[in-house]
């Protein structure tokens, strides 16, 4: 039956609860409809662009070693610039390629960008890079324009910033590798100068510290490589600075025999 309006103010003021039956449901056809006009469709495509975009950012495989051996510099440079190849591709500002003399006698490796080196592109800027200009021309070097006994080749480990100055992993260390092999190759130095930990476990394969790797020559594909602490550590730590000064007249002892 149907309850006028005075009949439910009565039945609501002496506590009774109406019950009405409930509206009929729409027909399947009928929801199908409703969802289209809510915008079902607009939302596939929201998933949809955004699965697309996560496809593009993901990590590509690993870089093909034997291919990148055959690269000149040009193209090193820009197989490095657009290089997907780990996670670091997606927070990077730029990739850090390397600087110096391309046949200089002295090539430097370093481990990773900082913060500054992201932004500007180049390695050992910012407080380390000062120092490291300061301790090269002690030993005749240098990063600024000379010939290649004297401007030296600076590249680092690893491409790319690690987020927030973290360690580098070692699956990204593996991967980036074959860009720093094929560095030395088209350099041809004749003296490697390993800075820091990562640096060292890249060249020489090892997880000694460099307190006991330092103070002798070690070998990397026949090439002489002298193995010292990175200046950042050394500005944590300025009481090694004795013990780099002695790594680095080690390196240009390499250099003139």
């Amino acid at each position: 039956m149907a309850w006028t309006e005075r009949q439910r103010a009565m039945l609501g003021a002496m506590g009774i609860t109406l019950w009405l039956p409930p509206a009929p449901a729409a027909s399947s056809g009928e929801a199908d409809t409703a969802g289209a006009v809510t915008g079902k469709p607009e939302v596939r495509r929201g998933v949809t662009d955004i699965v697309r975009t996560r496809a593009a950012q993901a990590p590509a495989a690993a870089p093909d070693a034997a291919d990148i051996a055959t690269l000149d510099w040009d193209t090193l440079r820009a197989r490095v610039a657009s290089c997907r190849a780990c996670r670091l591709c997606e927070s990077r500002t730029q990739t850090v390629f390397g600087v110096g003399h391309p046949r200089a006698h002295c090539m430097i490796v370093g481990e990773a960008p900082g913060e500054k080196e992201d932004l500007q592109g180049e390695p050992f800027v910012g407080s380390a890079g000062q120092l490291l200009d300061r301790m090269l021309p002690a030993i005749g070097l240098t990063r600024g324009d000379a010939p290649p006994a004297q401007q030296v080749y600076i590249a680092n480990t690893l491409k790319c910033r690690p987020p927030r100055n973290r360690n580098p992993e070692p699956d990204e260390l593996a991967r980036c590798s074959a860009y720093l092999i094929r560095q030395i190759e088209l350099v041809q130095p004749k003296l490697l100068l390993a800075m820091g930990r990562f640096a060292v476990q890249t060249l020489l394969d090892s997880s000694e510290p460099i307190g006991r790797l330092r103070g002798r020559v070690h070998r990397w594909r026949g090439l002489p490589v002298v193995v010292t602490y990175h200046p950042a550590y050394l500005l944590r730590n300025p009481a090694d600075k004795a013990r780099a000064w002695a790594d680095l007249c080690l390196a240009a002892t390499q250099l003139q025999g």
